[in-house]
């Protein structure tokens, strides 16, 4: 399910000050207090506010979600992370928290969330690679038949080298000294309401709990590299401009052995010199004489396939006259029949006469005329 904007979650401006962002937290956690408000909805409603908190609040999250969004936010903090570090104190008195001794975060998380933080020695978290967009454009002729093609992606592999581990071969990872492998910093501080801790990721290992001392030299310590992949691409007959293509696992390499995003392929088709589609149906104008429109006559109509079809045109057809040609649109998708082709009839006017045309025509009018009149 797609997340919402936290912005728009808590209501507040994107250009939101830090003292905004906690007003309008508060206004709304006491809003929806699962305690005041029993029942599902207000429960995943207080989550929902209080992540969004977590991360507009915190300088480092709010900077990587206004530049990568959700995405940027979920493959760098699993859903611990994003509070780890955040200070709920104040709020949660207001809520009607007492801050005895002892009382951590570890606490207030398990209090709202079900579980704890587990601030403890950190394991690796495996992180899914992020979701990556192709854009291709073919030929309606291409969308009616359906093509197999080739495109070239460029991504994130894993490094060969060092197998996703960012260190150089042979050397060792080190424990960070200064968080102790928990990827994360415990300030404690005695309060008139006894004492808080405050939980923050740690500066020198940036949250890993690990620290490389050489880097490796293919991927420079990133543990994936940038590399252009040739992908099949099979694109089905019927597909609509507009239309994804989802390929599983062709996206950005996971982090630290998590699975690959997906690769989503956008399918744009040319503006055709004839036809005009809509959904499975084709529309095409086909251009008649004046004499041909009042006696009628057959006109090869080009099909979509390569064909050509014989349509026949009654006497006495008017200008704008569409006629049905049956199944001869568009495959539609999965399997199910074509569309149909409309054929709309334009009369084409000459622009220069001949004497024994000019002569011919004003025969036909002084015709038409002594009809009307009788």
């Amino acid at each position: 399910m797609t997340k919402r904007d936290y912005y728009e979650i808590l209501g507040v401006p994107r250009n939101a000050t830090k003292e905004e962002i906690k007003r309008a937290y508060r206004r709304l956690a006491l809003k929806y207090h699962p305690d005041k408000n029993p029942g599902k909805d207000a429960e995943e409603k207080f989550k929902e506010i209080s992540e969004a908190y977590a991360v507009l609040y915190d300088d480092e999250k709010r900077a990587m979600y206004d530049r990568y969004g959700h995405a940027g936010i979920d493959q760098r903090y699993s859903y611990e992370d994003i509070f780890r570090g955040t200070d709920f104190s104040d709020i949660f008195r207001d809520l009607g928290f007492d801050f005895d001794f002892g009382f951590t975060f570890d606490d207030i998380f398990e209090r709202f969330f079900g579980h704890r933080t587990g601030f403890e020695r950190r394991t690796t978290v495996r992180r899914r690679g992020a979701d990556l967009r192709y854009d291709i454009e073919i030929s309606l002729e291409d969308a009616y038949r359906g093509i197999e093609t080739e495109i070239h992606v460029p991504r994130t592999e894993i490094c060969s080298l060092c197998h996703g581990s960012g260190a150089k071969p042979g050397t060792p990872i080190k424990t960070c000294p200064q968080c102790n492998g928990t990827g994360q910093i415990k300030k404690t501080q005695r309060t008139a309401f006894g004492i808080l801790t405050q939980i923050t990721t740690c500066p020198r290992c940036h949250g890993e709990g690990t620290i490389i001392e050489q880097h490796c030299p293919r991927c420079h310590g990133r543990g994936v590299v940038q590399k252009t992949r040739r992908i099949e691409l099979k694109i089905p007959k019927g597909v609509e401009d507009g239309s994804q293509l989802r390929l599983p696992g062709e996206g950005e390499a996971g982090i630290h052995g998590g699975e690959n995003g997906d690769l989503y392929v956008v399918v744009h088709i040319k503006k055709h010199p004839i036809y005009t589609r809509r959904g499975a149906d084709l529309y095409l104008v086909k251009e008649i004489t004046f004499p041909e429109a009042a006696l009628g006559t057959k006109v090869d109509i080009e099909t979509p396939d390569g064909g050509v079809e014989k349509l026949r045109i009654p006497a006495g057809t008017q200008n704008g006259d569409t006629f049905k040609i049956n199944n001869r649109g568009m495959p539609r998708l999965h399997g199910r029949g074509h569309g149909n082709l409309y054929v709309e009839i334009h009369i084409k006017t000459p622009e220069k006469l001949s004497r024994k045309a000019r002569k011919l025509l004003e025969e036909l009018l002084h015709e038409i005329d002594k009809k009307t009149q009788q």
